[in-house]
């Protein structure tokens, strides 16, 4: 994700978001697949081209807009990337990883980092944090290397995940969702996101991170001191919010995956080309999440 500094929940997105109810929804069912995009009780305003808003129980479909259609999704691609070494067998958590010198070009021409610096020493734990929260690409290119390993077979092994999911069109050529080779090459759909959005939360320790609004790593032996806050523009705004992903790229215009829980409802959207302005607040994006969530929480 090409976002240059750190999100904060912005001025813009935070009155939109104060503003908003924060009752308890009523119970509501839905049949899977229910689309209202065009009817009366479509959400209003939806600024997103294609954009999906689901039970996260159920998976049942609550709105959708082209949904199907493939489209780049910016750092989204991140929530595959720490699902794939989330569910790596035997996976052990406190194991160390050097930061590899090949972060210095990965990262060039102004890709989103954690302010990692070859040679550090930091836990897969650590390094989740760290690609999960700022949205560190050298955290992504760190673990795709040491899990992979080496990236050519840790995307091999994102595409396979992918298929196991059934994500019938979601295709990886790149473990942060840079535009490489081109700005088409990582690819998505909104439906699938959702599978997969639905999928990851279920991970404890995917869920923990996600959730997580600001990690420190005390500077020690072997690394630096880093301070991770997430972009998340809805976590500590809207009342329930617990992760998950945002995203950029020219071709992906601003993107966000969200899911919240309140009362004994959770629900998880994706919106993705909400604007193609490059705000550093995804203002557009969080603007969109708002209005879906509370449309589907009245419900």
């Amino acid at each position: 994700m090409r976002i240059a500094g750190r999100l904060a929940a912005v001025a813009v997105a935070a009155a939109m978001i104060l503003a908003a109810a924060v009752t308890a929804p009523a119970a509501r069912a839905a049949a899977p697949g229910a689309k209202a995009a065009g009817a009366a009780s479509a959400p209003p305003g939806i600024w997103s081209h294609y954009a999906e808003l689901a039970n996260a129980a159920t998976g049942a479909n609550l709105w959708s807009r082209s949904s199907t259609v493939e489209r780049p999704m910016g750092s989204v691609t991140k929530v595959m990337t720490a699902y794939v070494v989330l569910t790596t067998p035997g996976l052990n958590l406190n194991r160390v990883i050097t930061v590899p010198g090949g972060i210095t070009a990965y990262d060039a021409g102004g890709a989103s980092t954690a302010g990692l610096r070859p040679g550090e020493r930091l836990t897969a734990r650590q390094l989740l944090f760290a690609m999960m929260l700022p949205s560190g690409c050298d955290a992504a290119y760190t673990l795709a290397s040491a899990y992979g390993p080496g990236l050519t077979a840790f995307v091999a092994r994102m595409n396979a995940t992918a298929r196991q999911l059934g994500l019938g069109r979601t295709h990886f050529t790149d473990p942060s969702g840079l535009p490489y080779p081109g700005p088409y090459s990582t690819y998505s759909t909104a439906h699938d996101l959702i599978a997969l959005g639905i999928d990851a939360m279920r991970n404890k320790s995917f869920a923990a991170v996600v959730a997580t609004r600001q990690y420190n790593v005390a500077a020690g032996t072997g690394h630096l001191g880093h301070a991770w806050k997430n972009l998340n523009p809805l976590l500590g705004q809207f009342p329930g919010a617990a992760g998950v992903k945002t995203g950029y790229t020219p071709a992906a215009g601003q993107c966000l995956l969200f899911a919240v829980k309140r009362g004994g409802t959770t629900l998880i959207g994706v919106v993705l080309d909400s604007s193609g302005y490059n705000s550093p607040t995804l203002a557009a994006a969080a603007s969109d999440a708002v209005t879906l969530l509370n449309w589907g929480l009245r419900r």
